[in-house]
């Protein structure tokens, strides 16, 4: 990161010619008892007949500095871009670490497109990220009090607020800015919240480009303004940092 500012597989949908009732009967019975067997060998699978796991380094030590935190996505993005991704932390001995308790190093709030997945985009694997995610990093009570639990009942040392190019809220706002018109449903709220960071000394698509900067900039200082998360901050504990992801060329840049 550079600073610059189970399912199965459908069956036929045919239906196949009526054949006679003593043979849909045996074909009745055929298939119901080759379904109870299935579910009886699911039922029956335990961890110790699947097949032995690949060895996998240790685990790294979890980031507990927001300078060490900042570094370790930064070092993922750059395997992401490049295309050499780890997909770290997704082993057996991993998921049964798991089972009793999380450390994550970062609360990530993102836009919910789902071309920008930060655990992807960070080369991060599970356990490692705290996401939160809503159309154009809206803040509301939920995403709040998501990412206040990440960082005074977790001890999380990081929050980054992550935009990305071609928003398509952040564009759906400045249009119904520039058209006054309403939107439908709750999309008009996400407009609301959006609506202050519109760049008005910009026009068209550079509207929106800024805009999507300055929406970064505006919800990471209204998150500045929270006095958990602005003692945290002040204490040295935690930092709140402000990105964009280029879906161009997958690299995330600090908007700070």
């Amino acid at each position: 990161m550079t600073t610059t500012s189970a399912h199965s597989a459908p069956t036929p949908g045919g239906i196949a010619p009526h054949p006679g009732a003593p043979l849909r009967r045996s074909v009745l019975r055929g298939a119901l008892t080759g379904a109870a067997a299935l579910g009886a060998g699911l039922a029956l699978a335990s961890p110790a007949a699947a097949s032995p796991a690949p060895t996998a380094p240790p685990r790294p030590p979890r980031p507990t500095t927001p300078g060490a935190a900042l570094r370790a996505l930064a070092e993922g993005n750059a395997r992401w871009r490049s295309y050499r991704e780890r997909h770290p932390h997704e082993t057996r001995a991993v998921r049964e670490e798991l089972v009793t308790g999380q450390h994550p190093f970062a609360v990530v709030l993102s836009c919910v497109d789902s071309r920008v997945p930060p655990e992807l985009v960070f080369d991060q694997g599970l356990g490692d990220l705290l996401t939160v995610r809503s159309a154009g990093e809206v803040l509301d009570e939920a995403v709040l009090g998501s990412i206040a639990y990440g960082v005074l009942e977790l001890g999380i040392p990081l929050v980054l607020v992550l935009g990305h190019q071609s928003c398509g809220a952040v564009g759906a706002a400045v249009a119904a800015d520039e058209s006054g018109e309403e939107l439908p449903a709750h999309i008009q709220y996400l407009a609301d919240q959006i609506a202050p960071a519109i760049d008005r000394d910009q026009e068209g698509d550079a509207r929106v480009d800024a805009t999507i900067d300055a929406n970064v900039r505006l919800v990471r200082s209204r998150l500045l303004a929270e006095p958990d998360l602005a003692a945290k901050v002040s204490a040295g504990e935690l930092a709140v940092a402000g990105a964009r992801y280029e879906l161009t060329d997958q690299r995330v840049h600090r908007l700070d």
